[in-house]
Order: C-alpha cells, then sequence, then structure tokens
C-alpha cells in the first residue's frame, strides 16, 4: 500500500492534507453502522460473525478517504456497541492494549522519528549521502544514478522513513543531477526506486517490524525472502528503466534550469567534507545499527527489542556527535511528537482487535468454512491475499499488515502457510500499490521533492517493477508452499 504516515514522516496519520468531514462518505457511513451495531449488540451473542463488522467499516471508511484517526475510532465504538462488555471485561481489554504488540508498533515508529531528528540534527543523515555521491565522483553518469540510488536506499534504510529521509537527500542530489546533464524525470525516479528499495529493508521500519511480528519470522528471513529479492529487482531495474527515462525526458527539455538551484546548492556536496565530529558520529552509528541488526537476528529478538535499540541509536549517535543531553532530549522530542497521533492510532487498532476478540467471529468462520479450506490449497490462498495490495487500504502500512493479519492469519494457519511464505504475502499486500496500478503519495512526493512535473514516468516506473515482481513473489510462494 502506499506509505504514509508510519513510513513516510507525515505529522499527522493521514498523508496530505485531510479531507474535509463533509466531502468524505465517513457521516454517511459512519452514523448508520453505529446504530446497527448497538442493534446488533442487544441482540447476538458472541460467537458471531457480526464481530467482523468494525474491521470490514474501518477497511470501507478508509477506502472512502476518511481520516485513518477518525476511522480506527468509528470502527473502535462500533466494536464495543456489538459486544457491550461488562466494565470489568471492558478495564481488561483496554489495560491488555497498553503491552499489546500493535501498540507497541505505534512506539517503535515514534522512537523511530526520534531517531531520524537526531541524525538530522547531528549531521549524519547528510554526511551519509555526501559520502557515497563521492565515493564514485567522476566515474561516469551510470555510476552516478547508482550512487544516487544507494544514497536514497542507505538513508532511508537507516531512517526508516520514506518522505523525511528523500527531503533530507534531495537538495543534495538536485546539484550533483543537474551537473550531470540528469532530467527532473530521471532524479525523482532514481530517488523513487531507491528510497522504496531503502523502505523494505529498513530493520526498525514500523510495517517491517508488523510483518516480522504477524509473520513470526526474523529479519534474515524477512530479508531472504520478502525485502531482499525487491531491492535487488529495483537495482537491476534501474539499469533499464533510468536510461529510458533520461532518454525521452531529455528529449522533452526536462533539464533543470540554472535559477532553479540556488547558489548554496551549486557547492557540490562531494566536495563539502563533513567535520571530525560528524564522521565519528557517522560511523557510531553505522557500527551500533549493524550491532542491534545483528544482535536481532541471532536471538530472533521480538517486537520489544527495536525499543531499546532505536533510543540507543540515537544516544551513541548524539554522543559521538558531541551533542549535549539537553540538545539530544530536544531533537528527539520534536521528531517523536511529529508521530504522536500514530501512537493514538495503533491504541486505538489495539483496542479494536480487542473489542473484535470477544465477539469470536474467526471462530464462527473456521466453523464454517474449515472443511473447505483444509481442502484448499495454500498457494491460491496466498495469492489472493498478497492481491489484497492492489486495494489497499490507504495510511499507515504497518495498520494494514496487522488489519491482514487478525483477518486472515488464523485461516492462513489452518492451510499450513509458514513464516517465510506469510512474509512475502504481507510485504507485498502491504506494499505492492507503492509501485501502481495508481499513482500514490510516494509517486507525487518524489515528484515533488526532484522538482519533476511528468507522473507517467514514475508511474511507468513502478509498473516497470510492479509486473516482474509479481511473477518472483509467485515463484518463491510456489517454491515455499
Amino acid at each position: 500500500m502506499t506509505t504514509t504516515g508510519a513510513d513516510a514522516g507525515a505529522p499527522t496519520p493521514q498523508t496530505g492534507p485531510a479531507r474535509p468531514l463533509h466531502r468524505t462518505a465517513t457521516p454517511y457511513l459512519a452514523v448508520p453502522a453505529l446504530a446497527v451495531s448497538l442493534t446488533l449488540g442487544l441482540s447476538t451473542d458472541a460467537p458471531t460473525l457480526w464481530g467482523l463488522l468494525p474491521v470490514v467499516l474501518y477497511a470501507v471508511l478508509a477506502l472512502t478517504g476518511a481520516d485513518l484517526a477518525l476511522a480506527t475510532g468509528v470502527a473502535l465504538l462500533s466494536a464495543v456497541l456489538l459486544a457491550l462488555p461488562a466494565p470489568g471485561t471492558a478495564a481488561d481489554v483496554l489495560g491488555g492494549t497498553l503491552t499489546d504488540p500493535v501498540t507497541l508498533i505505534g512506539l517503535i515508529i515514534v522512537f523511530g522519528a526520534a531517531v531520524g531528528e537526531v541524525l538530522r540534527v547531528t549531521g549524519v543523515a547528510d554526511a551519509l549521502v555526501r559520502g557515497i555521491l563521492r565515493a564514485v565522483e567522476g566515474r561516469g553518469t551510470t555510476a552516478l544514478t547508482y550512487a544516487m540510488m544507494g544514497a536514497c536506499l542507505v538513508l532511508v534504510a537507516g531512517l526508516g522513513t520514506l518522505a523525511g529521509a528523500l527531503a533530507i537527500a534531495a537538495p543534495l542530489l538536485i546539484p550533483v543531477a543537474a551537473r550531470a546533464g540528469l532530467t527532473r524525470s530521471t532524479t525523482a525516479v532514481t530517488m523513487f526506486l531507491g528510497g522504496c528499495a531503502g523502505l523494505a529493508l529498513a530493520p526498525f521500519a514500523g510495517s517491517n517490524i508488523a510483518i516480522m511480528h504477524t509473520a513470526d519470522a526474523d529479519y534474515p528471513t524477512y530479508l531472504a525472502v520478502g525485502a531482499g529479492p525487491l531491492a535487488l529487482l529495483s537495482l537491476l531495474l534501474a539499469a533499464v528503466v533510468v536510461p529510458w527515462v533520461q532518454r525521452h525526458s531529455a528529449a522533452r527539455g526536462d533539464f533543470y534550469r540554472p535559477e532553479e538551484v540556488t547558489r548554496d546548492e551549486h557547492t557540490d556536496p562531494a566536495d563539502t567534507r563533513p567535520d571530525a565530529r560528524t564522521r565519528r558520529a557517522t560511523r557510531a552509528f553505522l557500527a551500533t545499527l549493524a550491532v542491534t541488526v545483528a544482535y536481532a537476528a541471532v536471538t530472533r529478538a521480538g517486537t520489544v527489542f527495536p525499543l531499546l535499540a532505536l533510543p540507543l541509536l540515537a544516544l551513541v549517535t548524539a554522543a559521538a556527535a558531541g551533542l549535549s543531553p539537553a540538545r539530544t532530549a530536544r531533537a528527539a522530542l520534536t521528531g517523536a511528537r511529529r508521530m504522536l497521533p500514530m501512537l493514538l492510532l495503533f491504541w486505538m487498532l489495539a483496542a479494536l482487535f480487542g473489542f473484535v476478540d470477544l465477539l469470536r467471529p474467526y471462530d464462527v468462520v473456521l466453523d464454517t468454512l474449515g472443511p473447505d479450506l483444509r481442502a484448499m490449497s495454500a498457494l491460491p490462498f496466498a495469492l489472493a491475499v498478497a492481491a489484497l495490495g492492489w486495494v489497499g487500504v490507504p495510511g499507515a502500512t504497518a495498520a494494514q499488515v496487522i488489519l491482514i493479519g487478525e483477518v486472515f492469519g488464523p485461516i492462513g494457519d489452518e492451510l499450513g502457510i509458514g513464516p517465510a511464505a506469510w512474509v512475502i504475502v504481507l510485504l507485498w499486500a502491504s506494499k505492492a500499490d507503492t509501485y501502481g496500478p495508481l499513482p500514490n503519495a510516494n509517486m507525487v512526493g518524489a515528484m515533488g521533492l526532484a522538482r519533476a512535473r511528468r507522473l507517467p514516468y514514475l508511474l511507468g516506473t513502478g509498473w516497470a517493477l510492479l509486473v516482474p515482481a509479481c511473477a518472483l513473489y509467485a515463484v518463491l510462494l510456489d517454491v515455499i508452499l
């Protein structure tokens, strides 16, 4: 799905300006749905298939343009009205949400935003991009485009945010691309491919943590069958797509104008070397990141581990940069504050699933369809769930992963779908619409940051990756299942 809120570093769960309430279908759907929920709650007992109504309501509201926090709140209220729990039971559900893995993923997103701001303030994010560009200086256009992709990949993977990382990289990449004769569209495509590959690889991104938790898989498994093939395919595809975009956009005169590059941007990033403190902080960040990821892989650390690793990354980086404790705290709080709405969103999701569990709708599904499901092949089921990415819920990618796990997880377990297969299913179900079939916020964001204007080049690039990736993951699922 389109990467917003959780992964894009947006200040609210909904990417871009939220549509006014009267311009969405929210009031017309929510009020009747809540009335139906109360009526059913007074007349039905668990287990009941009506317990799926809040989940369906959540998806429909999100798909019709409602703010995600509002959609989640309405779905949560629907679940409460259906369950009508006793005060003690409701208190138990709400108390359990404080330590629920869903809420913890929201907290991980907040911590990740805090680390991202520390990396920005210390200059580490800037130094990573400059260092990669210096490594290919004078090696030709192909090497430069791969360096630009690599810079976006590393920065997004390190920060765990797409829009935030590309916003840091763009002012450094544009002057280099302009002097090399790369067009706006080529620059946008390069940033898009590298950034999306980096987001898939990010070890502590909220959506990726959600995939690993839901699939009960460790990072090496996630990397081997999920993110790794997607990143590799992106790099291979760039060798064909980027030159094609360059040729066609150059023929249209899609170059940067001299007045568009400010005087500061005319300073070549490759010629500006970071000071000793920034270099030390960059080395400390990379070393700590490598150690924490290796430790998590070896020990199969759970969802709680990023809550320890992310503050450690921020503290080590800030200390190596000589940042004062007060300045470090201000930077971390600035970054975290932007993502507090996401924490509220995930807490409400945890409560929603808690009240839905009281209604036990999945028991009805398994009792009714159990014999048929056991006779069904696992591969068609996995492909069908993965295809949900084409009509994904717009909003936080991690929320969609959790939603799919809640709805289809029990059925998948019945069919014997293991962790590796679930990684593929969840990754593609949540990230497929990043590449198409329709334009999305990630494409528009990369275009805007690169000052490009021709969306068809981004959309064509997405489709060029989408088709072979679908075939690749289908083959992998066939082999695994």
